[in-house]
């Protein structure tokens, strides 16, 4: 969890949602119908006019499928989920919006009705009454399988400007972003594996999908990271823009559409932030390793607390750092070297009533811990 205050100093995360107002900003279930697959482009195509031809190929196939959404506040990105008429975007996209206008590129227009919204994972489902002729279901492609570096293309409206492409790289995995969703105690939930990119992400991309070369959509932009804003007060991008990871939709647009939220499992810790295990730090805390989730909280009765996990609680001197909490290893066999990959992997693999082992290093002591998660309230 971050508290309200957790803001990076001269460094303002912006929701990439408003083209028309200043950004202050944002068990797994069959897809309903099948989607049909975008033609791999050669990936063994070094000559640049194949490249730029595969490009152009991509755009063409997969464009019909995206939309843009129109609101009484502003508007952004989305794209067809379904032949049955549902599109996904960013719940930041449509909160408190009154009317939802749905365009597709063919220039057909229709009303559109949120079905579904969850705030943790700034997703929502627009159930729109379109011609079957309209709805272009896009491929959802792995996320898993993901690695830095490789071929990523935006499609979305960034300043109203519909069908823009823009075409960058994966720059990281498994990052998080505050969640919308409070806790009662003024604190925000954590949204988890976030995929990094230097493609061009701008106000009015928000929700639109992101693309592997292969014309599949890895992800679902949501935001960005800038220091600069336009003469009107818009942010700018920065090559840092940050989307939705498309195994995270997966998991929750079924349920959404199923029954209009998503419950998310909690393991309630917090733990120190992944840019603040610095040597000094692990120094210390008397640290026997330099990766892993520090646990500096336990939630009271929660999950962790029960299973006795136990959190920092010896002064150090590092004014504000306690000492002698648990530094977890792994969970459920896999090696964790931050708080943000732990994360990642609850939110994609497990759900409330689930359980997890997790290792933890206990001084020099490694122990296994058995934790029966619960639900985000």
């Amino acid at each position: 969890m971050k508290t309200k205050k957790s803001i990076l100093a001269l460094v303002v995360l912006v929701f990439a949602a408003l083209a028309c107002q200043s950004a202050s900003l944002q068990p797994q279930q069959p897809v309903s119908e099948p989607v049909l697959p975008v033609a791999p482009i050669n990936s063994n195509a070094v000559n640049p006019v194949a490249e730029q031809d595969g490009l152009v190929t991509l755009f063409e196939s997969v464009n019909p499928g995206t939309v843009a959404i129109i609101t009484d506040q502003g508007q952004g990105s989305g794209f067809v989920y379904d032949g049955q008429g549902n599109v996904i975007t960013n719940y930041h996209v449509i909160e408190g919006a009154t009317t939802v206008e749905v365009r597709f590129t063919s220039g057909y227009m229709a009303y559109g009705t949120v079905i579904g919204t969850d705030l943790d994972s700034d997703l929502a489902i627009i159930k729109v009454d379109a011609p079957a002729g309209e709805l272009h279901p896009l491929p959802l492609g792995d996320s898993d399988s993901l690695k830095v570096g490789q071929t990523v293309v935006a499609i979305g409206n960034p300043f109203g400007l519909n069908s823009s492409m823009t075409v960058g790289i994966i720059s990281a995995l498994g990052r998080t972003l505050d969640s919308a969703h409070e806790t009662t105690d003024g604190t925000f939930f954590t949204a988890g594996d976030i995929i990094q990119t230097d493609a061009a992400i701008n106000p009015g991309n928000s929700g639109g999908p992101l693309f592997n070369i292969n014309g599949e959509v890895i992800g679902i932009n949501r935001a960005i990271r800038t220091s600069s804003t336009t003469a009107t007060g818009q942010p700018v991008n920065s090559g840092i823009g940050f989307a939705i990871s498309v195994n995270m939709v997966k998991r929750v647009a079924p349920v959404l559409i199923a029954t209009g939220r998503y419950d998310y499992p909690l393991l309630g810790i917090s733990s120190l932030p992944n840019e603040n295990m610095s040597l000094p730090v692990v120094e210390a805390l008397g640290l026997k390793s330099y990766t892993g989730a520090y646990v500096t909280d336990v939630s009271s009765g929660g999950p962790a607390e029960k299973a006795g996990i136990i959190p920092g609680n010896k002064p150090t001197n590092i004014p504000g750092l306690f000492g002698g909490g648990d530094l977890i290893t792994a969970i459920d066999g896999r090696v964790v070297r931050t708080f943000d990959e732990m994360l990642a992997y609850l939110i994609t693999h497990k759900g409330p009533g689930d359980t997890v082992v997790l290792q933890v290093l206990r001084g020099s002591e490694k122990v296994d811990v058995t934790v029966t998660l619960g639900k985000r309230p």
